[in-house]
């Protein structure tokens, strides 16, 4: 099997603060500048994806907690929920779960671009 070489570079100014941050950020991995930036860099996109689908699977349990919520509240009151109703109940969790989800999520995010 022939070996796979690395012919293209990447290149970035960065502060003196910014790179020495980014040397121990190499050395704490036990790798070379080189080789952190690429695995950094590269697992940035597997990372991302995995981020999608965490916003999806909050989404879909935040609605469903949404209608389950509203649900068992309405059958606590001893009311009945007409077909209609739950429809409506179902088409209202959808339409805004997924917003909630990523209002939920900016926080964490936001923490994981500072540190």
């Amino acid at each position: 099997m022939k070996p796979t070489f690395r012919t293209k570079s990447i290149t970035s100014k960065v502060t003196e603060e910014e790179y020495a941050r980014l040397e121990e950020l190499a050395a704490a991995s036990g790798q070379s500048m080189s080789e952190w930036a690429r695995e950094v860099l590269v697992g940035h996109q597997e990372q991302s994806a995995a981020e999608s689908h965490e916003d999806v699977l909050l989404g879909e349990l935040l609605g469903l907690r949404a209608i389950l919520l509203n649900l068992l509240f309405k059958v606590a009151k001893g009311e009945a929920m007409t077909e209609e109703q739950m429809k409506s109940l179902i088409a209202a969790a959808d339409a805004g779960k997924m917003e909630r989800a990523r209002k939920l999520l900016a926080p964490a995010c936001a923490a994981g671009v500072e540190s």
